[in-house]
């Protein structure tokens, strides 16, 4: 990506909803706006401008789970953006939704200027994995009013985030005005599947939403052993999806991801990309997915892998700013 022709630095954090500048109180335990009113506390370092009550599921999705892994992230995240992590250095960079914070670090570590935000809880697991990271800040706060100014960032991306909210296109245009003009947003969000599939899934998460965690869970387990057996995990999960992840850890994680969220909702790749143009991006690409044989490839076509993603990446034209 193209180095801005400025100093790098963090955006400024400013109160949601207007242009008023945020400092930390002398004691160092809340924001508060030029007038000295307290807008958002500062708890374990961490500004809290919301509380994760109805997103309770990540809160706890991802302070149980530790699902990083350095080499596989790497090479997840430069199929589902479109960037590799090495020309992030120096960028200001949103990770739109950080849950627990493994493409943080994997930014961090590039050297990029993190900015990392997340409506539940997570943002405590994500903040202990980049403890050691100066350049990467966290924020728990509502990607649909970001405390940051508009058009701040080099590089915007959301994985797999958007599309738990009630409304996904909000959320999309919420944080697509951050990006600045030339910037870069990629989005990865929920695949549309075959109507049978809809409705089966649709059934079931009407069921599984209103589970307790103590009987949900092992549904999990469940779904991750599923998961490890050959030909099931290939068969099967097409119908009620489970995670074929190689980790067991990671399959109850992402069994959980699917099945617990109070919103769950699918997209087209055009729906996206439509957005994209709506907002005022150019040069949009629908990216692939990560694994490359061709008979994957072919289910995903067909809108046949549930758990699977439309993924687009595009840039902020510089005739397009976005309102303030």
């Amino acid at each position: 990506m193209n180095q801005p022709e400025r100093p790098p630095q963090h955006p400024p954090l400013q109160q949601p909803g207007s242009k008023t500048p945020l400092q930390q109180r002398s004691d160092g335990s809340a924001l508060i706006n030029t007038n000295g009113t307290v807008v958002a506390p500062v708890v374990n370092g961490i500004p809290r401008f919301v509380s994760d009550l109805h997103l309770e599921s990540f809160g706890f999705q991802w302070t149980r789970f530790d699902v990083a892994h350095e080499s596989e992230d790497h090479a997840t995240f430069q199929a589902k953006t479109g960037v590799a992590p090495e020309s992030l250095h120096g960028l200001t960079v949103l990770d739109a939704g950080c849950g627990g914070g493994r493409y943080a670090l994997l930014c961090g570590n590039a050297g990029a200027l993190v900015t990392a935000a997340d409506h539940s809880r997570a943002v405590d697991k994500a903040a202990s994995l980049c403890q050691h990271l100066p350049n990467v800040r966290f924020l728990q706060a509502d990607l649909k009013q970001l405390p940051l100014p508009p058009a701040s960032f080099d590089f915007v991306f959301s994985i797999g985030v958007m599309h738990h909210d009630a409304h996904t296109q909000t959320v999309f245009n919420s944080v697509a005005k951050l990006v600045r003009p030339g910037g870069r947003m990629s989005v990865w969000l929920y695949r549309r599947n075959q109507w049978w599939q809809e409705i089966i899934n649709s059934s079931l998460r009407s069921v599984t939403t209103r589970l307790p965690k103590y009987i949900l869970l092992p549904l999990c387990h469940l779904g991750a052993v599923l998961g490890g057996i050959p030909l099931i995990n290939r068969t099967l999960n097409k119908i009620i999806c489970f995670s074929a992840h190689p980790c067991y850890q990671n399959r109850v994680c992402d069994t959980w991801d699917w099945w617990a969220p109070r919103y769950q909702h699918h997209h087209t790749a055009k729906e996206l990309t439509d957005w994209f143009h709506a907002a005022g991006f150019t040069d949009i690409t629908e990216l692939p997915p990560e694994k490359t044989n061709s008979w994957y490839r072919q289910l995903w076509l067909w809108n046949l892998l549930p758990g699977s993603g439309v993924n687009v990446t595009g840039i902020r034209s510089v005739q397009n700013l976005p309102n303030p």
